[in-house]
């Protein structure tokens, strides 16, 4: 049985500069719409702040505002996720683990605001958050003490 025939190396070549273009293009893409729907959101949350603000600064509107905060700066650091992608053009792991870092935190912020908006200490809602809590808590550490072996093992490379 006949093999088949691979591309030459110019074809190669230029099939692999075609699938960067393509890539370049994604991220291009990616990082056009994570731009507009985080200054979207950055407008509507300054709409919501000021309406609070001449409200007097309800507190039952608070942790929808932390959240949308929160939101839009997971939304930045996606998008330079998107920038350090394009750039190197490889995936570098620490921006992701700081993007799951900063979501667990604003989940933490979120559940534990809610949790105290509801003023009941009832079991049924009391084992969920606190199992929640953990969960988040253990996911949290996690993620911080990855990105600090990361980090020193950087700077054991940048020192060889």
């Amino acid at each position: 049985m006949p093999s088949p025939e691979l591309p030459q190396p110019e074809a190669r070549a230029w099939i692999a500069r075609a699938f960067t273009v393509v890539e370049d293009l994604v991220y291009i893409g990616m990082g056009l719409l994570l731009a507009g729907y985080g200054i979207g959101l950055l407008i509507t949350t300054f709409v919501v702040f000021v309406e609070d603000a001449l409200a007097g600064f309800p507190l039952a509107r608070v942790v929808g505002l932390l959240d949308r905060v929160l939101l839009i700066l997971l939304i930045v650091e996606l998008l330079y996720t998107v920038q350090v992608s394009f750039r190197e053009h490889a995936l570098m792991p620490e921006p992701f683990l700081l993007i799951g870092l900063i979501a667990a935190v604003r989940r933490v912020l979120v559940v534990t605001a809610k949790f105290g908006e509801l003023h009941e200490e009832k079991e049924e809602v009391f084992r969920p958050f606190i199992l929640e809590l953990s969960v988040l808590t253990a996911l949290i550490v996690t993620l911080a003490v990855s990105l600090l072996l990361l980090s020193k093992k950087g700077a054991v490379a940048a020192r060889t």
